[in-house]
């Protein structure tokens, strides 16, 4: 029982996280720091997003399983399978719903798809059941290497992305600057005040 706990944890996580993806495209107010990473690198070889997200993302696995394996997991697998589907659908239904939002809903969007995104990130890692393979360098960072605390690490890594980008001609909007500062931060927040509790309760409860 357990066991399906931490396993719905972590898919409702990454469903999530695919949906918040969904609604910062709709949004259209800026990227997220690993998508402006992408895609500041495929700028350089004048290549598509969707090439360098393979080879980066392949390239970040390799690192992860070298340095901490356990990152790998079903939910890494759940992600690089349904994040898109996710994001895809959540996109397509807000055409269908709201086919041109004024700034204010555009504004919304980003700041429930903000929140959202660092909710469904606290519930998948704490699953521990793995994670995409760019959220576990900050996780090695913090927890492997001690060098800070994670949501220090996540401002780092996230912020080395976000500068990539703007270096190499990616347009940076304001979801992307709130993305790079509070996501590390907020998405602990829920780790400590929701996630790490919940899973411990049902914890002693099985027990």
């Amino acid at each position: 029982m357990y066991l399906f706990k931490r396993i719905t944890m972590a898919f409702c996580g990454v469903i999530l996280c695919g949906f918040c993806v969904g609604m910062l495209q709709k949004a259209n107010l800026g990227v997220d720091p690993f998508t402006c990473f992408v895609t500041g690198i495929a700028n350089i070889f004048s290549s598509t997003y969707s090439t360098f997200y393979l080879i980066l993302t392949g390239i970040l696995l390799g690192v992860v399983l070298i340095l901490k394996k356990h990152y790998i997991g079903i939910a890494t697998v759940i992600n690089l399978f349904l994040t898109g589907v996710a994001a895809d659908a959540m996109h397509h239904l807000l055409d269908v719903l709201v086919p041109t939002p004024g700034l204010a809903m555009r504004c919304g969007l980003m700041l429930v798809a903000i929140v959202c995104t660092c909710f469904a990130a606290a519930l998948y890692f704490t699953a521990d059941l793995g994670v995409s393979a760019y959220d576990a360098i900050a996780l090695i960072a913090a927890y492997k290497y001690r060098l800070l605390p994670f949501k220090y690490c996540r401002i780092i890594t996230d912020g080395l992305c976000v500068l990539t980008g703007f270096l190499f001609n990616v347009t940076l909007g304001v979801g992307t600057v709130i993305t790079a500062l509070f996501m590390g931060p907020l998405t602990q927040w829920f780790r400590t005040h929701f996630a790490e509790p919940l899973l411990a309760h049902n914890q002693h409860s099985v027990a």
